[in-house]
């Protein structure tokens, strides 16, 4: 059975330019560009009934558009860097999004998320990487000027259970604003 979260996609114009800070870090294994996402609200693995009724809970999702800015880079982790992300400006837009999202998980029974919504794009795992070859990786590339990423929808994605994540499959689009089309009906088959 696939995993479910929702997510924001990342356009190509912000991946291009994130995806140019590629390489030159020992113990890094970059996230392909295709995969790059924003993850608001992670479901996990649940039952077909239970992804309809999300699926429709989700469909009617009030919020207009709104534009979030990538900050520069920065690691999760700490002493012992596990990830490589890039910063996205938690703007109330954005938390209450993923807010709403966390409120109708809740009421269809799913638990409470416990880690707090720190709002980034994964570009890389690290396994073994030095810290201080880290920090100066962030030195030198971890500062750019904001790049704004327009958002106009969510998605539903799917990932298989794997290392490190992906591939990730969009499984449901949901836009956002008041002349946004009502989503059609998603055709989730917990075989595939």
């Amino acid at each position: 059975m696939p995993r479910l979260f929702t997510g924001l996609e990342v356009p190509r114009p912000v991946a291009t330019v994130l995806a140019s800070l590629r390489g030159g870090l020992n113990g890094a294994r970059w996230i392909t560009p295709d995969h790059y996402h924003i993850t608001l609200r992670f479901f996990g693995d649940i039952d077909t009934k239970l992804a309809r009724e999300l699926d429709q809970v989700l469909a009617q999702t009030l919020h207009e558009p709104f534009t979030v800015m990538v900050n520069g880079l920065r690691i999760f982790g700490g002493d012992r860097p596990r990830a490589l992300v890039a910063e996205i400006a938690p703007l109330p837009a954005l938390l209450e999004l993923q807010a709403e999202q966390e409120r109708l998980a809740r009421r269809l029974g799913l638990a409470t998320e416990t880690r707090k919504f720190t709002p980034h794009i994964t570009l890389a795992r690290l396994r073994d990487a030095n810290a201080y070859q880290v920090a100066g990786f962030l030195s030198a590339f971890g500062g750019f000027p904001p790049l704004p990423l327009t958002v106009d929808h969510f998605v539903m994605f799917s990932s298989r259970d794997s290392i490190g994540g992906g591939p990730y499959v969009i499984e449901a689009t949901y836009p956002l604003g008041d002349d946004a089309p009502l989503n059609e009906e998603w055709d989730y088959d917990e075989t595939a």
